[in-house]
């Protein structure tokens, strides 16, 4: 019997989870943005991290009138300082994606403070489908 591999223990990055659904991102809502640059921009920042940083995308986090939204979910060491995920919301210019990362590079939430642009950005999670009945 053969074991399964092992892989090697990899500590979870700080990861920014881009909303690119029916608001987020669309040129419909926010012509003045340039959406795909902003998305490009990270990427490429987390390709330069060494692993510090993961960019994910998803269809709709759900506070449309907030778009763009970009949740910060902390890293592995940042949990463990008792961070939760953070969510940004009307990241629609250079401005925006500069300070973010500039967190994330700092090592975002439960390592860093955010900017303080950035943190009057914060917006509430919206409450799960259950909790809204």
């Amino acid at each position: 019997m053969t074991s399964p591999a092992i892989r090697p223990f990899r500590s979870r990055p700080c990861t920014l989870v881009v909303c690119r659904g029916c608001c987020c991102g669309s040129a419909r809502k926010h012509p003045g943005t340039d959406h795909d640059g902003q998305l490009a921009r990270l990427r490429e920042a987390a390709a330069a991290s060494g692993g510090r940083i993961e960019v994910r995308t998803t269809d709709c986090l759900g506070p449309c009138a907030q778009a763009n939204v970009i949740v910060v979910q902390p890293s592995a060491e940042g949990r463990r300082r008792g961070a939760r995920a953070t969510w940004i919301g009307w990241a629609l210019d250079d401005d925006a994606v500069d300070d973010l990362l500039e967190w994330v590079r700092a090592g975002g939430p439960g390592l860093a403070e955010p900017p303080a642009t950035l943190a009057l950005q914060t917006i509430p999670a919206p409450l799960p489908k259950a909790a809204r009945r």
